[in-house]
This record gives C-alpha cells, sequence and structure tokens, in this order.
C-alpha cells in the first residue's frame, strides 16, 4: 500500500539468466568550477639581528657563570678539601715499620735479633703494561713466589701490592742493578724515535724497609724463644707471647710523586714516626742452656727415649737458667708447625717417685714424720682391692723414713701418706703449684691435672702420694722442689728477667710473690732425707758431685700411651739441688719412654750431675766444706 492508498505492485522477478537493467539517474544541475588564483610566491623573512645577539650573550653569561662559580667554590669557599683532594691523587704511602726489640739471654746474649731486609711492592698503574718483563727480572731472584704470581700482582687494581717479603739486601741491589741496566737499553732504544713509538721504561717497583728475623745461636733455647712469621709477628714460644711488647707500632708516611711514582723532593708529606718494640732480657743464661741441651740430646739418644727436658732453676730468686728440650730444631731455617713446641711447659706427665719429695714435705710439716720415724715396709700393700708394690722385690723392711725416701718405696710412702686427711693433703699440693699455672705466662702451658675437689677415695690418696694419679709439667716439678731447697718457701718461677726500650731504659720484671708452704724445719727434714738418696745405699749414686752435698730424688712413672688407653709407657726422672746445706740451684731431669733400660736415678742422675756441675763451675759456688750427715735407712 503506498502513501497514497494505492496498491503497490510487487516487483516482478527475474527469470534465471536475466540481466539487470541499471537505472539512470536524472540528469543535475552542478555549478561550474571556480578557477585557482595563483598565490604570489613565499620570501623569507630575516631574523631581528637584536633578538639574536640577547640570546647569544645570555647563554655566554650563563656559562661564563658556572665557570666563574666554580671558582669561587675552588678558591674561595672551601679551597682546603679541593687541594687535599688534589695532593692524594699524587700521593703514595709506605709503611715505616717498627724495629722489633731483640730477645736476650741474662747477659746479653742475643737469641733473636731483626736484621736488615726489604719487602719489594709494586705499584700496578705503572707495572701493569711491564709486568712481563719484570717479572723475568725478579722470579728468578725470589725465594717463594712465581712468574704468573709476580704478573698477576704488577696487573691488580689499586697502586700497591706486595711482591717479597723479608728480601736480604744483597738480593735487592742484584735486582736494582738489572733494573737499570736494562731501563738503559731501553732509553737508548727510544733515542730519535717519536713519543708513540718508543718502548716503556721498567718502573713502577719499590722497597720498605721489612727486617727479617734471626737467631746468631741457632737451636739454642729455640724451643722457648720461638719464631717468627713471614708477616713480622710471633708465632710460637715468647716470640708469640710478647708479641705486643717485641713488635712496637709501625708508623706511616704519604709522600707526593710524580708521575712515575717517584718521591717529589722538598714536596709536602706527613709522617706518623713509628713506636719502636722493648727488647726482653730473659733470665736464661746461654752457656748453661747450650751444655744442657747438648747433655739432654745425649741422653735421649743413648736410652733411645723420645725426648727429654732438663730445667735449673736459681733457688733464691726462681730464675730459671736453663730450659733444655731435645728434639729442638734451628729456627733459621724452615719449621713445621708441629715442632714449634716447647715441652717443659706444654707436656705434662705423671711424675713419679719425685712426688715423694712434697709427700713427705707435707708430712713433716704437719708433724706426722720426723727423722726418727720408723716404719715396718712389707712387700706389698693393698688399697681399695688394689694391690701396691715397690720397684724391687722384698719381703718387710724395718725402714727409717729416710729409708723409704732413699730406697724409693711406694709401700712406706703410701703408710707415711695413710696418717694425713685426704682434704690436708689436697691443700698442700696446691700450695706446690699443682694444678695451677706456673705463672710464666708462656703460650700453650698445661697446668696439669689433679683429680677434682678434695675428697678422694684412699686410693687417689695412695696413688699420688707416690706419683701417680695427677700430672705436672717439668717447670712444675721444678719449682715443688724448689721450696724445700729454699727453706720451705715456694717462689715461683721466672723466665723474663727485664725489659729494655729504645731508650736503653731498663724495666725490671717483678717477681711473682712468694709464699710459704711448709716450714723450715720440715724442708730441712726433708732435705737430709734426700741426701740418702745420693748417698752409699741409695738409688742414685750416680748423681753425687765431688766435693758437695747433693740431694735428690729419683722417679720412675707409668704413662698412659694414647694409642691403647693404658699403662705402657715410662718416664724417668731425677730431681735435686746444690750444695744441699746452702742450695744455690735446684736442676730437674726427665726423659719420656726411654726404651734402653729404665731407671730415673741411672738415666737421669748422670746428667743432673753434669749439668749442675758446670752450673757450679761457671758460677764459682764453692763446696761448704761441710760433712754429709749419715742418716740411717733401716732400723
Amino acid at each position: 500500500m503506498g502513501a497514497d492508498g494505492t496498491a503497490r505492485k510487487a516487483p516482478a522477478k527475474k527469470a534465471p539468466g536475466q540481466k539487470s537493467q541499471a537505472k539512470k539517474r536524472p540528469p543535475q544541475n552542478r555549478p561550474p568550477k571556480k578557477k585557482k588564483v595563483k598565490r604570489p610566491p613565499r620570501t623569507l623573512k630575516l631574523g631581528r639581528p637584536t633578538l639574536r645577539l640577547r640570546v647569544t650573550f645570555g647563554v655566554m653569561a650563563f656559562v661564563l657563570s658556572l665557570f666563574a662559580g666554580r671558582l669561587v667554590l675552588l678558591q674561595g669557599v672551601d679551597p682546603d678539601s679541593y687541594a687535599l683532594a688534589a695532593t692524594r691523587e699524587n700521593t703514595k704511602p709506605f709503611v715505616l715499620h717498627a724495629s722489633r726489640g731483640a730477645i736476650l739471654d741474662r747477659n746479653g746474649v742475643p737469641l733473636s735479633v731483626s736484621e736488615d731486609a726489604v719487602a719489594i711492592t709494586a705499584d700496578p698503574t705503572q707495572t701493569s703494561k711491564v709486568a712481563p718483563q719484570l717479572a723475568q727480572i725478579l722470579a728468578p731472584k725470589l725465594t717463594g713466589t712465581t712468574y704468573a704470581k709476580l704478573v698477576t700482582a704488577m696487573t691488580g687494581k689499586g697502586r700497591f701490592a706486595y711482591l717479597a717479603r723479608q728480601v736480604s739486601p744483597q738480593t735487592w741491589n742484584a735486582i736494582e742493578a738489572e733494573l737499570k741496566t736494562r731501563n738503559a737499553a731501553i732509553s737508548e732504544q727510544n733515542e730519535g724515535k717519536p713519543q708513540d713509538q718508543q718502548a716503556p721504561l721498567l718502573a713502577g717497583i719499590y722497597t720498605e724497609d721489612d727486617p727479617i728475623r734471626s737467631h746468631p745461636n741457632g737451636t739454642i733455647a729455640a724451643n722457648v724463644v720461638g719464631v717468627v712469621g713471614a708477616d713480622g709477628k710471633g708465632l710460637s714460644g715468647l716470640e708469640y707471647g710478647m708479641n705486643d711488647k717485641l713488635s712496637g707500632q709501625d708508623g706511616k708516611a704519604m709522600y707526593e710523586v710524580d708521575t712515575k711514582g717517584n718521591k717529589i723532593p722538598n714536596a709536602n708529606h706527613t709522617v706518623q714516626e713509628p713506636k719502636p718494640g722493648v727488647t726482653a732480657q730473659l733470665t736464661l743464661d746461654a752457656d748453661l742452656q747450650w751444655f744442657a741441651e747438648k747433655r739432654i740430646e745425649q741422653a735421649v739418644k743413648q736410652y733411645k727415649a723420645t725426648s727429654g727436658t732438663v730445667v735449673t732453676q736459681d733457688v733464691k730468686s726462681g730464675e730459671i737458667l736453663a730450659m733444655a728440650n731435645y728434639p729442638t730444631f734451628d729456627p733459621n731455617k724452615p719449621v713445621k708447625s708441629s715442632e714449634l713446641y716447647n715441652p717443659a711447659l706444654e707436656q705434662v706427665y705423671e711424675p713419679g717417685s719425685v712426688q715423694k719429695v712434697v709427700t713427705m714435705a707435707a708430712l713433716a710439716d704437719a708433724g706426722l714424720i720426723d727423722l726418727n720415724t720408723k716404719l715396718k715396709v712389707p712387700g706389698s700393700i693393698t688399697v681399695q682391692r688394689r694391690t701396691i708394690k715397690d720397684h724391687f722385690e722384698h719381703g718387710t723392711l724395718d725402714l727409717t723414713i729416710a729409708g723409704v725416701i732413699a730406697k724409693s718405696s711406694n709401700v712406706g710412702t703410701i703408710m707415711a701418706a695413710q696418717q694425713m686427711r685426704v682434704p690436708q693433703f689436697v691443700k698442700y699440693l696446691k700450695d706446690f703449684g699443682f694444678g695451677a699455672p706456673t705463672g710464666l705466662n708462656f703460650p700453650g702451658e698445661s697446668r696439669g691435672l689433679m683429680p677434682p675437689g678434695d675428697e678422694w677415695s684412699e686410693l687417689t690418696r695412695s696413688n699420688v702420694a707416690f706419683g701417680q694419679g695427677l700430672s705436672a709439667n717439668a717447670v712444675q716439678m721444678t719449682a715443688a722442689v724448689n721450696a724445700v731447697a729454699n727453706g720451705g718457701v715456694y717462689v715461683p718461677p721466672k723466665l723474663v728477667r727485664n725489659y729494655v726500650d729504645a731508650n736503653g731504659t731498663v724495666i725490671p720484671n717483678p717477681s711473682g710473690a712468694s709464699r710459704r708452704v711448709v716450714s723450715e724445719k720440715a724442708a730441712k727434714e726433708v732435705s737430709t732425707m734426700m741426701e740418702a738418696v745420693t748417698a752409699k745405699g741409695g738409688t742414685a749414686t750416680q748423681a753425687a758431685i765431688d766435693g758437695y752435698r747433693v740431694a735428690g730424688k729419683t722417679g720412675t712413672a707409668q704413662e698412659v700411651d694414647s694409642a691403647c688407653g693404658c699403662y705402657r709407657k715410662w718416664a724417668t726422672s731425677f730431681a735435686g739441688f746444690a750444695p744441699a746445706d746452702n742450695p744455690r740451684f735446684v736442676t730437674y731431669v726427665v726423659l719420656q719412654n726411654p726404651t734402653n733400660g729404665r731407671s730415673g736415678g741411672g738415666q737421669g742422675g748422670p746428667v743432673f750431675r753434669d749439668v749442675m756441675s758446670y752450673a757450679l763451675q761457671k758460677y764459682v759456688v764453692p763446696p761448704t766444706g761441710a760433712k754429709q750427715p749419715v742418716v740411717p735407712l733401716e732400723w
């Protein structure tokens, strides 16, 4: 239906294949095209010169103001900090090593001193381009380094590297001479060549003081003195224990250098002076120490022992005159860490019958025995179901207390010791220094072992009475016997006599406080008992010294073998003093695990005799002229 109400015809369908005819649009009235009007060509307008000049001058003024501001900052506001920063760029640090103090014996004989040497250093900013050539010169002349290590150090970062330490002056002189020869040849080859074609000079190698530690007397007291490492610090012995005193404090210097790293003469520099270390003067006598070392070496080899030690102490002062060990080492040669060991203070063992000196002193001081004490001593004694025998087979003996000591009877000692309460006995042992440090402050020192507490079993008390069941080092045993020689007064042992500063001022090393441990009467009685040991009928006639009264005591103790945890090793020992009636020196000898015989008197006695004789002669100690008392051993 159309809009006018008439019906619309449906569109006729196309027959298949019939094309549709396009309808034609009726003609339209279009406006005529306008003609394009040609515009005149554009012309370049000239800029205003006044504006351009203003912009240019503004930019220039801004840049100049930046320079001016920077100049004011540098010259006016904080000139010092910028000058310091510039100086740092052209300065080189130098370490000023403090001279290490020497170690001397009591008479000033050098045991350890510092000798001139240098450390060779490099500035990698100068050596990196010529590192291979420099390494070719250095490597054959230096020990402890290689060509590759030297090249690596000389091509690293920073401006400082160590190439070698403690180089002898002779070696450095040879290196320096070759460097000069090579540089002269390079300079000759560079003549006439353009700058960019010239070969660089071998520069950037420097030296600084780096003293080397020397031991003029070789092995003498090596175990005591110890050694110093490549860094100049102590590694063992007194070198380690007194390192802070000996080493002092290093200083430093800052020098302005040129582009080649050479110091600029008269340029600004700062120096912090080093503080030298102090010299330590020991109580040791180098001559006696040498003799004791040779004598204990002979004994160790003769009796096929694993080691041996001799200690000699001045009775009144406590000063140790000899502390000899074998095996030892030569500190001037490379040393294994296992050799850096002082058995006299670091090795502990069960002391054996020398301990009976302390036991008898305690009993005499407590009034439980005297020279008139008589005992019926059987061949064995049972304590808490443990049978203890003497070192020799015998039936019942009628022995005086002096006889018990002279024949070193374990059974007789136990019978006497059973009279004293255990806590009282423990106190005496502690007063004599057992279980406590000697006061020498020696690195690695062992204080020994004592059963804990003071409520020991009867068996423990019995074992300790004759020298088993506790352990001590050689210096502890020497100091304990010394208390008897010194009239019952314990004097702490002393190893450092004086310190001497860089100005030569002598500073005495204070001694430890003495203490009375037993009465003078008790000490005298035990001394008389000990004289019977070296007299006819005693266990150490080999320790006697012609013309002198000698008091002594033998020791033979079982030792635990760490391999099995059982008793199958031995320590033989001898301790004594002379002259017995006016004691001057105490000497203690111990041999560890001798396999060619086993006798404290037969093995330690002769070493004691020889070392004590040397000391008495050197220090001109005359015999007192008094006759040795005749003390009955049996009744």
